[in-house]
């Protein structure tokens, strides 16, 4: 089994308490119905399940099921929605989703999807520059489901990872007014700490339940990286830009406004060696700026508070 991992956009920095059993998110509903649907299990061309029996299966609202059939329809996985029937499977769901021709999508719905093909090969190696691992650890939840379902079986799994260290001054997220950003850094780093460690946990459990053979292994930068990198098995740089938004106060959790960025919604921009000279090119000038990194400026992190 693997540590379950919810998408807390914004819950490093904005204190909000959860309960112990927090309902799920309409993000989170689309994330399973997106797996089904890429995986086969809802078929091209068949109907969705009602929204009542969505909203029964899931344990929320329907407002949140509707919420989440939206995000499908932009994504063009849904079509024929309308309030008096259930929508259905888009017919060609998948699309082109690497090369010159992948249209941008977020982060949150473009990467497992290239996750889930890096882990059907025998040797899947994966980097990546982020700032906290969250949608690494969320992507990486799709392979795992598909090798505890017997569909995949790779040999070896390397995986490094770089984040910022935690004796830095963060350039984001911090509070607008500047200064007394001490809370700011320690949920930053809490948030750091717990994506990494469930990432590790979920892959290492491999080696037990699967007798793969895996290596999970942070190292921590002495900068706030401006954009998340992903590299996959050598042949697919994944990469988009953090983008800054205005967070404003929060009055009931005497919080004030913050600079912070959305990094699982990012445009998240492919390259595949082989399609083209530019998309070769920046795949291989990627890896050797991650590589530079890793062997030079970088430092040990160990994932604890």
């Amino acid at each position: 089994m693997y540590c379950a991992v919810v998408d807390p956009e914004h819950d490093s920095v904005n204190g909000r308490k959860r309960s112990q059993r927090p309902q799920r998110t309409h993000h989170e509903v689309a994330d399973e119905l997106r797996a089904r649907i890429r995986s086969g299990a809802l078929r091209p061309g068949a109907r969705m399940p009602t929204q009542a029996q969505l909203a029964h299966e899931f344990g929320v609202e329907r407002g949140a099921v509707r919420q989440a059939l939206r995000i499908l329809q932009s994504e063009r996985l849904l079509t024929n929605m309308s309030k008096g029937s259930p929508a259905t499977v888009a017919l060609d769901p998948v699309g082109p989703l690497t090369g010159p021709e992948a249209p941008p999508l977020p982060t949150t719905v473009a990467l497992a999807p290239r996750i889930a093909a890096a882990f059907g090969a025998e040797h899947v190696e994966i980097d990546a520059v982020c700032l906290t691992s969250i949608s690494l650890t969320l992507a990486i939840g799709e392979p795992l489901r598909q090798i505890h379902a017997g569909r995949l079986k790779p040999a070896k799994v390397d995986v490094r990872v770089l984040l910022p260290s935690r004796d830095i001054d963060l350039a984001f997220p911090v509070p607008v007014e500047g200064g007394g950003d001490d809370w700011v850094h320690d949920r930053w780093l809490a948030m750091r700490n717990a994506q990494g460690q469930v990432l590790q946990h979920n892959l290492l459990a491999l080696r037990a339940t699967h007798g793969i053979d895996v290596h999970v292994t942070f190292r921590a930068l002495p900068f706030t990286p401006p954009v998340k990198l992903y590299l996959l098995n050598g042949t697919e740089a994944l990469f988009a830009y953090y983008t800054l938004t205005r967070r404003e106060a929060e009055a009931e959790h005497e919080q004030p406004a913050l600079y912070d960025a959305q990094g699982t919604r990012s445009m998240l921009f492919s390259f595949e060696q082989g399609a083209g000279l530019r998309d070769t090119t920046f795949v291989e000038q990627s890896h050797l700026w991650f590589n530079a990194l890793w062997e030079t400026i970088s430092s040990e992190l160990v994932l604890t508070s």
